[in-house]
């Protein structure tokens, strides 16, 4: 029978200790991007800011994106995470003001999205924590997912098909929630080692599964004024 080297044993030792050190990092970080993205989602509503056009949101989120990626292991990386989740957060509010507006039950939509949200994160992660199921596999069926979905989120601007819309929102539901089991065991197991990048793709998850959900919510659920 093969025995495990001292060595081997201290490395592994390290390297649960790296990846919890990670998975501290991530959720503050998360906690603290949340919140922020939050306070200018607020600002947004309040000021009653107009829609910004969805190409560029699109051209601000993967700018912001892109730059991150550059800097992810230096301290401008933190600056440049929450400029992206700040922009998002910003892009957020006049999207809510809509659906508070256009539906007689829009606040009691977004708290039921907001809540479904939440709950869902929490199960999964859960999941991935206590289980700590190794789901890589899903990186080619994610993968793939996200480009069919972009795709067909961009027809939905040029389509007005209402099913096309529950489509796509269906789709992003599980793609999001997919993608939080993923980050999550690749935290766990050692596969994404920093914390910058990790909580990036779990905000756009959440931020993903929360307008899916919204949608869904008031396409089934909502009563228009």
């Amino acid at each position: 029978m093969q025995q495990r080297t001292p060595s081997a044993i201290t490395r592994s030792k390290e390297s649960i200790l790296a990846s919890n050190a990670v998975l501290r990092n991530t959720y503050l970080l998360l906690s603290l991007t949340l919140l922020f993205s939050a306070a200018t989602s607020g600002l947004a509503m309040a000021f009653n800011t107009p829609p910004l056009n969805p190409f560029i949101t699109l051209i601000g989120y993967f700018g912001l994106l892109f730059a991150t990626q550059r800097v992810r292991n230096s301290g401008w990386g933190i600056v440049l995470v929450f400029a992206l989740t700040g922009f998002m957060g910003y892009t957020l509010g006049p999207i809510l003001n809509m659906y508070i507006r256009q539906f007689a039950n829009g606040s009691e939509l977004v708290m039921m999205a907001l809540g479904s949200t939440g709950l869902t994160f929490l199960v999964l992660s859960g999941y991935a924590l206590t289980t700590r199921k190794d789901f890589s596999f899903l990186r080619s069926f994610l993968f793939v997912g996200l480009i069919i979905g972009f795709i067909a989120s961009i027809a939905t601007l040029f389509l007005h098909v209402p099913m096309l819309n529950v489509v796509v929102s269906g789709l992003f539901v599980i793609i999001s929630s997919g993608m939080i089991l993923f980050q999550t065991s690749e935290i766990i197991h050692g596969g994404e080692t920093n914390y910058i990048m990790a909580t990036i793709t779990l905000y756009v998850s959440l931020y993903n599964l929360f307008l899916s959900l919204l949608n869904l919510f008031a396409m089934f659920s909502g009563n228009r004024d």
